[in-house]
């Protein structure tokens, strides 16, 4: 009896000083702990959502589902060198108010029979309602394609406040020649007028010549570095070797990343949005 009153009267004890600890513990960690704040990525102090809504300044992002891309027209051509080839997809962002700040996409060429035979990898940038083209020169293929198709695998959204139309980038005077003498085969040329108030480091020409049944023949792109607003700036493009097709129809595109021309994505973004992930 008076060992079994011995282990009770320890057990009492032991239970004792652990209440004793647990309370003082509880109390140290609500007496150092930090407050929340808007800043802390946790969603506290009656939050609406992480750091956003509820006693922080900042409304919370509303949530949204843009629709997807459109693949408006795909095709290849035969590149510059055996077992090359060019290819284009020309896609479109039929959102009214949502651009895609960055796009993971894939050109993919298959043969007869489904099979995978070349592929072009690459990310660019659609605004609302924009219509651009992708292209990939020099794909290095295991066999003949016969279709092009065009993937994408992610894109970064944006919405935009008071946006109306993409900044005008103009091209005029714009020519494809075949030429008949010199070391090139063709070339094509024309002036690019930068009518928006942003200046640009780097604007892409883009270039597919068609025949008279709209058959794309030949596909090209270069480079105007540093455009300024208002600036006019004249370019050529070349073909150095031969490609079959008559040249009835040279479409131009004038292409720049506005989404990271710090004036631009300022003036037209929503204060409080933020990027999603369309996988």
């Amino acid at each position: 009896m008076l060992h079994s009153y011995r282990i009770m009267k320890r057990v009492k004890i032991a239970s004792v000083v652990i209440v004793f600890l647990i309370g003082v513990g509880t109390l140290w960690y609500f007496v150092t702990k930090p407050a929340a704040t808007c800043f802390d990525g946790k969603r506290n102090q009656n939050e609406a959502g992480i750091d956003c809504g509820g006693p922080c300044g900042v409304a919370c992002a509303e949530a949204f589902n843009p629709d997807t891309f459109v693949v408006r027209e795909s095709g290849f051509v035969p590149g510059s060198a055996r077992n090359e080839y060019d290819a284009f997809g020309i896609v479109h962002n039929p959102n009214g108010t949502i651009g895609a700040s960055a796009i993971g996409y894939d050109i993919i060429l298959r043969d007869t029979s489904g099979a995978e035979v070349g592929r072009a990898s690459g990310t660019d940038s659609l605004l609302p309602q924009e219509t651009k083209t992708l292209l990939s020169i020099g794909i290095v293929t295991t066999g003949i394609p016969a279709t092009a198709e065009v993937s994408f695998r992610d894109a970064s959204w944006q919405r935009f406040s008071g946006y109306q139309e993409r900044p005008p980038l103009v091209l005029y005077r714009t020519r494809y020649d075949k030429l008949s003498s010199g070391p090139y085969f063709g070339e094509a040329f024309g002036t690019l007028r930068n009518d928006s108030s942003f200046d640009f480091r780097t604007v892409t020409v883009k270039i597919i010549l068609r025949d008279a049944s709209g058959k794309a023949v030949a596909l090209n792109q270069t480079d105007v570095n540093t455009l300024l607003s208002g600036d006019n700036r004249d370019f050529t493009l070349i073909w150095p070797t031969a490609f079959s097709g008559d040249v009835a129809k040279a479409d131009m595109e004038a292409d720049a990343d506005f989404f990271h021309e710090d004036n631009f994505i300022q003036r037209y973004r929503t204060g409080t949005e933020r990027f999603q992930k369309l996988q």
